[in-house]
């Protein structure tokens, strides 16, 4: 019976794997890969827990003026004089709560830590900002590596055709072992560039898939150019709209912020320092006390404010100096980072320009050779040409059409990093 059984379900479920293999992938808009991409990738995750980490500092910052409270006890044995233990008397049970009340320099270390918090926000902007570039570069990128595998299968078919054509030909004495030869060069350069868009399109599509938290078997891309890019003209002063727009830069600043406040707050550490404190202790008669002191009682408390007053502390001095470096390197880190931001848009900006012209080359070079290649078919049927002649139009033709897609992508990465450094990319890549 159970034999039975299992005969029924082992047919189902081989019918079940078949249907899984054989069911196409899913296609991913680039719109959704970028949103999985801000759920998922690793660096929205590091830049998240470090925003997380500069607020938790700035809360307990904050948190410094609430008074601390602790509870406990100080057990022990007494032998003659009721000595402290770590600085407290013995006792059954206290009750401490201590703190500041003026300290100059926590109010400042305070606005340095709210600071920091700030450029961490603005540093998460900025590493958002990257994940989205990535993601669309490498979905472009991956687009462009299909798209060529595509065309490279039908050149594969088309020059084993030639192959085998002229093999039968050189049988014939009309062709040498030379022109077979080059019939074979020709598709081993097929196979070549069919391993090579292969490698590429798998080592995306892994990339793809860990950037989004897809399975690299189910991600399949759109064909075709990505949303129309916006132009940029070259007349445009967006350098100086980069700057303003950086987060970088942003998050320079804020950074520079804190260090003045951070510095400000070491000098005022030689300021006067006012302290609340309380303290409750329940004593007990074992550890002596009422042998020495006339007036014992178990119940005691202390409340009041304890005031420190610096006058020599060439240290803490020394240590705001190197404080005062600090804020002067973070001014100077604010200069170089508008600067790079700066030449990075300019360089993009001149870049569009350059693989534009590059672009519109390639094209003009596609369609001569492609009009030759039309043209050479009709020879053939004219029997005018030979098939060597074809063989080397074709050829000629495919290397053309790869220029075009290599000088297309490049044209789109420039323009990806443009948008980027005027800070108009996310909402180009999801608004789409």
């Amino acid at each position: 019976m159970k034999t039975h059984s299992l005969s029924r379900l082992i047919p189902m479920a081989t019918i079940l794997c078949l249907f899984a293999v054989a069911a196409p992938a899913e296609t991913l808009p680039l719109k959704r890969a970028v949103q999985l991409a801000l759920s998922h990738a690793t660096a929205s995750g590091v830049a998240t827990a470090t925003e997380q980490r500069a607020f938790a500092s700035y809360q307990e910052a904050r948190h410094a003026y609430i008074p601390q409270v602790t509870t406990g006890a100080g057990l022990g044995y007494s032998y003659g004089f009721p000595l402290s233990l770590e600085g407290s008397a013995p006792s059954l049970f206290n009750l401490v709560a201590q703190s500041p009340l003026f300290n100059p320099a926590q109010l400042q270390f305070q606005k340095a830590a709210r600071a920091e918090w700030q450029a961490s926000q603005l540093q998460s902007k900025d590493q958002r900002n990257a994940v989205i570039q990535d993601t669309v570069l490498t979905y472009a990128e991956l687009s462009k590596w299909d798209q060529r595998l595509q065309r490279l299968q039908q050149d594969a078919t088309q020059a084993q055709q030639t192959e085998q054509s002229v093999a039968a030909r050189v049988k014939e004495g009309v062709d040498s072992p030379l022109d077979l030869n080059k019939s074979k060069l020709s598709a081993a350069r097929v196979r070549l560039h069919i391993a090579e868009a292969q490698g590429s399109a798998d080592v995306l599509r892994q990339h793809l898939a860990k950037l989004t938290g897809q399975l690299a078997s189910t991600i399949q891309v759109e064909s075709g150019p990505l949303p129309a890019l916006p132009d940029a003209s070259q007349e445009d002063d967006l350098s100086a709209k980069a700057e303003k727009a950086s987060p970088a830069i942003q998050s320079a600043e804020q950074h520079a912020v804190a260090e003045a406040f951070r510095a400000k707050g070491e000098h005022r550490a030689l300021l006067p320092q006012v302290d609340f404190a309380a303290q409750y202790a329940l004593l007990a008669r074992f550890n002596n006390y009422d042998l020495y002191y006339k007036a014992f009682q178990q119940n005691n408390a202390t409340i009041g404010v304890n005031i420190r007053v610096p006058i020599f502390n060439f240290a803490q001095r020394s240590h705001a100096q190197a404080a005062d470096a600090d804020a002067l390197k973070a001014r100077s880190q604010v200069q170089a980072a508008r600067n790079q931001v700066s030449e990075e848009a300019l360089r993009a900006q001149r870049i569009v320009s350059q693989w534009s012209a590059a672009r519109e080359v390639a094209d003009l070079e596609y369609q001569v050779a492609q009009s030759g290649f039309e043209a050479m078919q009709t020879r053939i049927a004219a029997n005018t040409g030979t098939l060597h002649q074809l063989d080397d139009a074709r050829v000629q033709a495919n290397e053309r059409f790869l220029a075009v897609q290599d000088a297309d992508f490049e044209l789109q990465r420039a323009r990806v990093a443009l948008l980027r450094a005027t800070g108009d990319l996310e909402k180009w890549a999801l608004g789409n």
